[in-house]
């Protein structure tokens, strides 16, 4: 008996060690392929930038080394610029942005004098066999329509870029301060103005908020009777302030506007804490000569 329960005792302990070999103290989780974040390689040189246009803003860059620059393009949320900050540097490098709808992008790169692409749309990289357009309507908006906001977004950015005056009759100037608007854009159902606000003085303007709305033009002038507020689908560089002797643009998009020819479209422009408030019409006929963004783009 002494014999059978010591043999069952030497059973029980090895069998203990032995699952105490199988359970490791602190377990590794190991990542699964699917769980893997695959970097874009993209090609950088010293003399040329490369701009990345994401679906949404951008929140956070992250720069791997500081054989390269990258940053948000002036002015604009949802465009990363790209260049070598060093001539020919050696091996490969990276960087990460975290845009804002929660999408996270890793990216290696390498230097090349005459890089194979200098302007990337993430949504044609992350789709190439849908045409740059996400599957479902995970990227559709309805204020939209069928259009992809990417390329609203690059549409807003052409006019940005460009910077032309193409309109040239419409604006306010008072107090110091001075609103244009600068262009009236059409791309299929969508409507684009571009307005710039200079400050002229030496005080800087805080912009409390910018307001759109339909008037009678008899009484335009006189009341706020008889209105009816638009607000735009899109906003490019929204303006918070612009100090003393400098200038500032936006551009909002808004869904296709007709007016009957006895009203007007209001763009009033606030100042926070002050008076020096703005205040331009727009009549149908301008809404009616604007310019076709592809005729625009071919000039």
């Amino acid at each position: 008996m002494k014999v059978f329960i010591a043999f069952l005792v030497a059973v029980l302990a090895s069998a203990s060690g032995f699952a105490q070999e199988k359970r490791p103290a602190n377990p590794v989780r190991i990542l699964t392929a699917g769980q893997h974040i695959t970097p874009y390689k993209i090609e950088v040189t010293f003399s040329k930038t490369v701009h990345i246009l994401f679906p949404t803003e951008v929140r956070y860059v992250d720069l791997g080394s500081n054989n390269i620059i990258a940053g948000k393009a002036d002015g604009v949320e949802n465009v990363v610029r790209v260049k070598a900050a060093v001539k020919e540097f050696p091996g490969e490098t990276n960087f990460s942005v975290i845009t804002g709808d929660g999408s996270f992008f890793s990216f290696n790169v390498v230097y090349k004098e005459e890089p194979s692409t200098l302007n990337i749309n993430m949504d044609q990289w992350i789709n190439p066999d849908e045409g740059g357009k996400k599957g479902g309507s995970s990227i559709r908006v309805t204020e939209l329509g069928e259009e992809d906001p990417t390329v609203i977004a690059s549409v807003m950015y052409t006019i940005h870029r460009l910077d032309r005056r193409d309109v040239k009759h419409i604006g306010c100037r008072q107090f110091g301060m001075q609103a244009l608007l600068k262009g009236i854009y059409v791309h299929k159902d969508l409507l684009f103005f571009h307005v710039s606000l200079a400050n002229n003085s030496h005080v800087p303007f805080d912009v409390d908020f910018v307001r759109f709305k339909i008037v009678d033009k008899k009484i335009a002038k006189r009341t706020a009777q008889q209105e009816t507020y638009i607000e735009p689908v899109r906003t490019l560089n929204a303006l918070t302030r612009i100090e003393g002797k400098s200038t500032g643009r936006i551009v909002y998009a808004f869904p296709k506007i007709i007016i009957p020819d006895d009203k007007l479209l209001e763009v009033e422009i606030y100042e926070k804490a002050g008076g020096r408030h703005q205040r331009f019409y727009i009549e149908n006929s301008d809404l009616v000569d604007a310019r076709i963004m592809n005729e625009l783009i071919k000039e």
